[in-house]
């Protein structure tokens, strides 16, 4: 059993030399940067892709099927790989190891057990939106394993590996859509996206010499169900909320809003995709000084999410500078509806980034409490901007909803970094194993 609070790993280690220290700290990065670079660009050019295949109405059934996806992979990344990055970044290889075998596998469980329930109720619903849904169940182990390596190999500081197994996924991504275009469905597109994931997924093992156990998952989630069920809820709160914000949006304005918004955030898509695999980079990291250097963690939080807001800006304001001919071309029919939410979309971004920093921070810590706070009053926050901006004025009001319940989310993740590094200086060891 473990209480809340510090990571549970070593209460410190000895230090390298500084400039070594630099050194390593600037190459995981770049390695991160580079594997959520590779990971955006895919999400990004699928969803290009997609939109102008399908256009607004199907591209908007594709997208609650993506929006489902981010909530199984959350449910996923909560039981499975979150516990993993906190718990066993830069340990001895042996125990990575044996930590990694059972977390792979308990993502492969998640899949094949939440992709059995989406295959069914795709079968028993039909329509356009069925066999959509039906197809996502039937890829989803294969989608979440590959998300499990990536999770992996950045807990263990090589993250050229994810970068690898990244690309290997990008590759397979061309002749998967060119086929699904043929057909011209959205569940074909589906398929192809999640197919692409598995010749990935498959290739994670042969990098990591690993074979996930489906067997050790029990193990491993009544080890770590003082972090893995507190994380559990607050990321299914998190992808739940924007899931439901994408089905009400849908029966309040129609499906065709959905499309819109998903087509504003493809515009944003580097920096949406960098905050949904944010942990694979961050919290290794936080978690590394933390152990390290602890006065440090509160600087590099700020640090890391000033950062991305920052750029998250920048990135929006060269967007409102796009000609219309282009975002056309990019989008296809889905630029019209998209460009009129770019401001408050990117106003969101931007505070999400500026709340990943302290996020970071609280899991590291391993105050799985406080970010579980957080975190709910974030999602309940965002659903009722989204929602309730949309009963006020359509699309729009719900972009606008959204990005202040976004901004005024990340304000109390950072009161509670504080208060948690305020306990952290005052109880420094506070999390002791018993078994």
């Amino acid at each position: 059993m473990t209480t809340e609070g510090e990571n549970p790993q070593p209460a410190a280690t000895a230090a390298p030399p500084a400039g070594a220290a630099k050194r390593a700290l600037v190459g995981r990065l770049s390695w991160g940067l580079a594997d959520q670079a590779a990971s955006s660009m895919s999400n990004f050019v699928v969803g290009i892709y997609v939109a102008r295949s399908l256009g607004v109405t199907a591209f908007g059934v594709f997208s609650l099927a993506w929006v489902t996806y981010g909530v199984v992979l959350n449910v996923s990344r909560g039981l499975a790989t979150d516990p993993l990055v906190v718990r066993f970044s830069g340990v001895p290889e042996a125990s990575w190891r044996q930590a990694v075998a059972r977390s792979s596998g308990t993502a492969l469980g998640v899949g094949a057990a939440i992709g059995a329930a989406c295959l069914v109720a795709g079968l028993a619903l039909g329509g356009s939106v069925g066999p959509a849904f039906a197809c996502l169940g039937v890829v989803l182990p294969g989608l979440l394993l590959q998300d499990a390596w990536r999770f992996a190999f950045f807990a263990a500081g090589t993250g050229r590996k994810a970068f690898v197994n990244d690309l290997v996924w990008g590759v397979a991504l061309v002749p998967a859509m060119v086929v699904a275009a043929r057909v011209g469905s959205v569940a074909a597109f589906v398929l192809a996206w999640g197919a692409s994931a598995a010749v990935a997924a498959a290739y994670g093992c042969l990098q990591s010499g690993i074979r996930p156990r489906l067997s050790g998952a029990r193990g491993w989630l009544r080890e770590q169900r003082d972090l893995g069920y507190r994380y559990l809820v607050e990321n299914v709160s998190l992808s739940g909320a924007s899931q439901l914000r994408a089905y009400g949006l849908g029966a309040i304005v129609g499906v065709g809003a959905v499309g819109a918004v998903r087509g504003a955030e493809l515009l944003l898509g580097p920096f949406l995709a960098v905050l949904m695999g944010l942990s694979l980079v961050t919290v290794p990291e936080a978690a590394r000084v933390l152990r390290q250097a602890p006065h440090r963690l509160g600087r590099f939080c700020l640090l890391l999410g000033g950062g991305q807001a920052a750029a998250a800006l920048l990135w929006g304001g060269a967007l409102l500078l796009m000609p219309d001919r282009l975002g056309a071309l990019v989008l296809g029919d889905v630029w019209h509806s998209a460009a009129q939410l770019i401001v408050p979309i990117t106003l969101g971004v931007a505070g999400a980034g500026l709340g990943t920093g302290a996020a970071a921070g609280l899991r590291a810590l391993g105050a799985a409490r406080r970010s579980l706070r957080c975190q709910l009053f974030a999602s309940a926050c965002y659903v009722g901007g989204g929602l309730g901006g949309a009963v006020a004025a359509g699309t729009v009001g719900s972009a606008w909803g959204v990005a202040a319940a976004t901004v005024g989310g990340s304000a109390v993740w950072w009161l509670q970094l504080r208060y948690a590094l305020r306990e952290h200086h005052h109880n420094p060891i506070s999390e002791v194993r018993t078994s």
